[in-house]
């Protein structure tokens, strides 16, 4: 049986939450969220989120949470909020705040 979850517009880089998924692709889903409980990353604690709420996808269904490992998480870019910070002499500096959309897949 394949579940998965999404989050979408989370306020993470996608370059940086990639290097997290990259962590824990491939492991079963209590490992994957124990592994991202300890991580000090921002998008850490997002992903450990989304692989959660896969695991109650998966139990809602009817399987067996023990069973399941992630198989993939696709993390996407999302859209970027553009801002601006005033400088000296009536200059500006672009801001850019990043966004992503983060996929969790589960298959026994």
């Amino acid at each position: 049986m394949k579940v998965t979850a999404h989050a979408r517009f989370i306020r993470v880089s996608a370059q940086k939450a990639r290097w997290v998924a990259a962590a824990v692709k491939g492991n079963a889903v209590e490992t994957a969220i124990n592994t991202l409980k300890f991580m000090p990353q921002k998008s850490a604690a997002v992903i450990g989120k989304v692989v959660a709420s896969a695991a109650a996808n998966a139990e809602q269904k009817g399987g067996d949470v023990d069973k399941f490992k992630v198989t993939n998480i696709i993390v996407n870019q999302g859209p970027t909020l553009k801002r601006f910070r005033p400088r000296a002499q009536g200059r500006a500096n672009r801001i850019l705040k990043p966004s992503a959309h983060i996929t969790v897949i589960l298959e026994d």
